[in-house]
């Protein structure tokens, strides 16, 4: 029987398949039911920065409205209930899912700035998470905003969640940045204990009937799985981290690839939102199947096996891949 256990950021997996978020995480029946596929944890939908500052700011407004008609209207407080936080029914949400399930739940906090939203990473601890997941989302386009100042934005704002909680964190990243590596050691010096590779940024489109830009959201397909691929087998064993790869997943093979990586898992939406959430039962069936026929005995076996530092041509990583696939087209007669 082979052993598909994993450690990420220090918790103890039965398998190295997580769902990483997506709305299916809204319901609680739904993070059961990935429990029962067989999913060895799930990563929440985001609580996003914008949301809890619009939502302070919101009630704000209501606390003080007509404080400056009446002196009685200082004691005045809105209907709890119509004004309740969504920060706080997110909370609670994850709250239920901790209590229902027995997958570690790692709560997923999205932002940009340091400031006093980032206190929800403590209450995401409070309400069980058994870790968070650290998600920057943030596309400059001031011509004054330098790289080097944008990347201390990112490594503060780290250290700043890191220091209001005990559970770990890991930083889900976009792969624009200038050097990479460099980036990554500097997130992990300021507290991150898992990196997770990569955010997708959606594209918004253009109708050209309305004139308008809309949002667009396209799932992924397993070809983006090669630019996670590249980046973690290139870094793993240089930084001392545990790797997440997102982007591409669908397939037993897939995750099996994440592994040999170095990912010590790999995470899954777009599977399961195509093909429903049974689809995680047979991508498990799928790598032990493989596992057998290839007589690997354990996941820790393969992990990072084809890293760059273990495979027989180290470059086909770097300048002579890209020089070999141009190369390698040929043009019809």
């Amino acid at each position: 029987m082979v052993d598909l256990t994993t450690t990420y950021l220090g918790l103890k997996l039965k398998n190295p398949l997580v769902a990483s978020p997506s709305p299916l995480a809204e319901k609680v029946d739904n993070v059961k039911k990935m429990e029962e596929a067989g999913l060895a944890a799930v990563v929440m939908y985001s609580l996003f920065e914008e949301q809890i500052i619009h939502e302070s700011l919101e009630l704000d407004h209501y606390l003080s409205q007509g404080t400056e008609s009446f002196v009685e209207a200082q004691s005045y407080l809105p209907d709890t209930g119509k004004f309740r936080l969504t920060p706080d029914l997110y909370i609670e949400h994850l709250a239920k899912v901790k209590k229902a399930v027995h997958i570690p739940v790692i709560g997923s906090l999205n932002g940009v700035s340091s400031g006093g939203w980032t206190r929800y990473a403590h209450d995401m601890q409070e309400a069980g998470a058994d870790a968070l997941e650290l998600n920057i989302y943030f596309l400059p386009n001031d011509l004054a905003l330098t790289a080097s100042e944008l990347e201390e934005t990112y490594a503060n704002l780290v250290a700043d969640v890191c220091s209001r909680v005990s559970i770990p964190v890991a930083v889900k990243l976009s792969p624009f940045f200038t050097a990479l590596p460099n980036m990554a050691s500097h997130l992990v010096k300021a507290g991150a204990k898992g990196l997770v590779l990569f955010n997708r940024f959606y594209q918004p489109d253009f109708d050209l009937e309305t004139l308008e830009v809309v949002p667009n959201l396209v799932l992924s397909t397993s070809n983006e799985l090669r630019l996670p691929l590249r980046w973690i087998a290139m870094l793993y064993g240089k930084i001392q981290v545990d790797f997440a790869l997102t982007g591409g997943v669908h397939s037993g093979l897939d995750a099996i690839k994440a592994f040999m990586a170095g990912a010590s898992v790999a995470m899954t939406t777009s599977a399961l939102l195509k093909n429903g959430i049974g689809k995680a039962s047979s991508m498990l069936d799928e790598i032990t199947a493989w596992m057998v026929e290839h007589e690997y005995q354990s996941v820790q076996q393969m992990k990072g096996s084809m890293c760059q530092r273990s495979v027989a041509e180290p470059a086909a990583f770097e300048r002579a891949n890209y020089m070999k696939v141009l190369n390698s087209f040929k043009l019809l007669p």
